[in-house]
């Protein structure tokens, strides 16, 4: 406990954004090195280490180790000493508990298994799990299953929550933007107004979702920014705005940017206006293995564990891996009296207690998967 919260708040004190994570690196390295492991760096600032134990296959666990270009409120003696740059989705806890299985593991007796251990950056931005596995080192050391696991403040502190199948969204970030004709708004018919254009390019788009998609199907579609015109007494000539689609099927996203594409094409004719729209996927669905998930389950302390019945609309770059092999993802509950604020919040805290309970479940899946 003494060193996960060392590590916890030490790391806490130095976010760094996306792939700009040095001093992360450093620290995770010099106390890699303290336990007498070796390790090899990866997209320059991840860190893997490969413990041998000559088997055929290795079991592989991820810590996302990039923070967030949020200002911390937290009143506390380890406040974040970068300007603006704040650990405010509980990736200082995730990287902690990992490197408090690496301590563990040296434990082990007679292991089945040979360990990675991946200490990632940029999952925040731009997502990186998917060059970290085109890089080919799951391949390299036989990775057999590959395990993730995020903290979470609207679950009870210390609750294991998790559920096979989708758990996490796939997500894609829409921009679309509609040239028209400026005038003056007392002369409406000179002109091809965009606002106009985009709020019904808006609700054609959510009547895609509401009448084009399986209500079985769940799926997101969310403008959260609108810019258009340049004076109250002009018609627009120019607007953008800009969203996110999230659903849990990757041919459900693609239909549906599909038919976003086929009311822009109906709305250029009716109106004479031109739309340029992007919206490529980020990250895929986060899907949890069925046969993993069901030996994942014998391994939980049944009275501090809760089957998710839906997955979440939120979305995780670890969906990478679950592509590429077998994964498990599960979520360990931050939320009490004193820490409820939520993740990517300026507040977000959590007892650091909770940490032990992720590594005692890496540990039996270690052990005993």
């Amino acid at each position: 406990m003494e060193d996960i919260k060392r590590w916890r708040r030490e790391l806490h004190k130095i976010p760094e954004l996306g792939l700009k994570e040095v001093k992360t690196a450093e620290y995770i390295r010099n106390e890699i090195m303290k336990m007498g492991y070796s390790y090899q760096s990866i997209l320059e600032t991840g860190t893997v280490i490969y413990i041998n134990h000559h088997q055929k296959e290795t079991l592989a666990f991820r810590s996302d180790i990039d923070g967030l270009l949020i200002h911390e409120k937290n009143d506390i003696d380890f406040k974040s000493i970068h300007q603006g740059c704040m650990h405010a989705c509980g990736h200082d806890g995730h990287m902690s508990a990992l490197l408090a299985l690496a301590k563990r593991l040296k434990t082990i007796q007679s292991p089945k298994y040979n360990y990675l251990l991946i200490f990632q950056p940029a999952e925040e931005s731009p997502g990186v799990a998917k060059d970290i596995v085109l890089s080919g080192i799951l391949e390299k050391y036989h990775v057999k299953v590959i395990f993730g696991m995020h903290l979470m403040p609207f679950l009870k502190e210390g609750i294991i929550a998790c559920k096979s199948g989708a758990l996490m969204a796939q997500c894609g970030e829409l921009d679309v933007s509609i040239c028209g004709k400026g005038s003056h708004a007392g002369l409406p018919q000179e002109g091809i107004d965009s606002i106009v254009i985009a709020s019904e390019a808006i609700m054609s788009y959510q009547n895609i979702i509401s009448r084009k998609i399986s209500p079985f199907q769940m799926a997101v579609l969310n403008i959260g920014i609108i810019q258009g015109g340049t004076a109250r007494n002009s018609v627009a000539k120019t607007t953008e705005f800009h969203g996110t689609i999230r659903c849990y099927d990757e041919d459900v996203f693609d239909f549906i940017v599909g038919e976003i594409d086929k009311v822009n094409k109906g709305l250029q004719m009716a109106y004479g206006c031109h739309i340029e729209m992007s919206c490529p996927p980020l990250y895929p669905p986060l899907i949890n293995d069925e046969k993993v998930y069901e030996r994942f389950i014998n391994l939980v302390d049944k009275d501090n564990y809760e089957e998710l019945k839906e997955p979440l609309m939120l979305a995780e770059d670890f969906a990478f891996y679950g592509k590429a092999i077998p994964s498990l993802f599960f979520y360990v509950g931050t939320k009490s009296d004193l820490y409820s604020s939520g993740l990517h919040t300026e507040t977000f805290n959590f007892n650091e207690e909770v940490l032990i309970k992720a590594v005692d479940l890496y540990m039996k899946i270690a052990q005993e998967y």
